[in-house]
């Protein structure tokens, strides 16, 4: 095993270094994952070249962009697309959201053409198998809308996501969050743009640790009594909904909810913080002929964090189709560690964590972000996710990271070996 010195950087500006050995070992998948439906909600990577001041349109490296998807599907994983972890409403524009959209679901297109990436997802997987992607308002840029004007932007984006091919995730709206005054109010936006779905969708529950301006949201700031509101959205028609992305931090309030969703509504966790037991659940299994399928409670996942995590996050699934619930949950309990800190306060900018590992991990060219977001956490923090990127088995290019980040220290003038310490 080799062995490379990494350096890092603590809080009060002094050097240590950890010894960073080989990358994990975790098996790619040779068919479909079996046991969750597990979805990674990937970021954008911007052009290194591009104008990427806060305020101006978003400069996309389109091939970065699109090859990172494609590394998610090689793992059996879905992509959910344009939603936070893509800078929606944090420098990710409207047109560049539509783009996005209608490039990634081509993308996935041409995947299910490749044989490989066919072989990880069941026979006759749809676009929107491997795709989902947001669908919001916030291509009105007026501050306020009637409740008409609401449902006309979402159904309006609705329909170009439903003409892509990919799967819808009814976000929640920051004009909503404002103008509503009644859980009655939310019922009948949801009511009403659902009508117009052609296909089943996924609802979305965003807390305000991602978003301060969606407070109150479903009618209540008591999480309990939001959660009403919720279920009686899905209770009026169930076959529209083809699951819940709860996004609270909040694992208590999600396991209430998914005990009461109507058969076939998927739980698909976006807690970064809960994960591991969520997904994992009880942990049962039952024998079905030779093979082991897993049972009982648990959620699927559509989370930020498998996007910094995808290998680990689909050999967790290879387990549990194994039988192996154990190994799962100490591959997701390492996982978990680390997303921890990435969606550490204030968590919605977790986005720079996310693109912080793409660029160490070479699935892109350069640490740059869209509206400049790539300064929006400290040196120290960044060293401290390298860490723990390396310690939970989540570094998988070890080599090349620690050169990209010895030479993130060298440029802010820290004396760090350039050979990367070869010992």
């Amino acid at each position: 095993m080799s062995t490379l010195d990494l350096t890092l950087l603590d809080e009060d500006g002094s050097l240590r270094s950890i010894a960073l050995g080989d990358a994990a070992a975790f098996p790619r998948p040779t068919a479909p994952l079996r046991s969750r439906v597990v979805y990674a909600a990937v970021h954008v990577a911007a052009q290194p070249h591009g104008d990427n001041t806060p305020g101006a349109p978003a400069d996309i490296d389109w091939d970065a962009t699109l090859a990172f998807r494609r590394t998610m599907w090689s793992r059996g994983l879905g992509v959910a697309d344009a939603m936070d972890t893509a800078q929606r409403n944090m420098g990710l524009d409207p047109a560049g959201t539509r783009e996005l959209i209608s490039r990634s679901a081509a993308a996935a297109k041409e995947a299910l053409a490749d044989p490989a990436i066919a072989a990880v997802f069941p026979a006759g997987a749809q676009v929107s198998d491997l795709i989902v992607a947001g669908v919001n308002t916030d291509q009105r840029s007026e501050h306020e809308l009637s409740l008409d004007e609401i449902v006309a932007a979402y159904t309006e984006q609705l329909q170009a996501t439903e003409a892509t091919g990919a799967g819808a995730v009814l976000m929640a709206s920051r004009h909503l969050a404002r103008v509503a005054t009644s859980a009655e109010q939310y019922v009948d936006v949801y009511r009403r743009v659902l009508d117009s779905a052609t296909r089943p969708v996924v609802l979305h529950w965003l807390g305000t640790a991602f978003d301060p301006q969606l407070e109150g949201y479903f009618g209540s700031t008591d999480t309990e009594v939001a959660a009403e509101t919720l279920l009686e959205i899905i209770a009026a028609d169930p076959a529209r909904i083809r699951g819940v992305k709860m996004s609270l931090l909040d694992d208590a309030a999600e396991i209430a909810v998914r005990e009461r969703l109507p058969e076939g509504v998927r739980m698909l966790t976006g807690d970064d913080f809960h994960f591991s037991h969520l997904i994992v659940g009880d942990g049962t299994a039952t024998p079905e002929g030779s093979q082991q399928q897993v049972t009982g409670e648990y959620s699927d996942a559509l989370l930020g964090a498998f996007a910094v995590t995808a290998p680990a996050a689909s050999a967790a699934v290879q387990a549990l189709d194994a039988g192996d619930a154990a190994e799962a949950r100490r591959i997701l309990d390492a996982a978990e560690q680390l997303a921890r800190h990435v969606f550490s306060t204030p968590t919605y900018h977790y986005k720079t964590g996310v693109a912080f590992l793409a660029w160490l991990n070479g699935h892109q060219q350069a640490f740059t972000m869209i509206g400049g977001m790539h300064a929006a956490r400290s040196l120290p923090h960044l060293s401290r996710t390298i860490e723990l990127a390396a310690t939970t088995g989540n570094l998988e290019a070890p080599a090349l990271a620690a050169e990209r980040w010895h030479s993130l220290l060298r440029l802010a003038g820290y004396d760090v070996p350039t050979a990367g310490g070869a010992a």
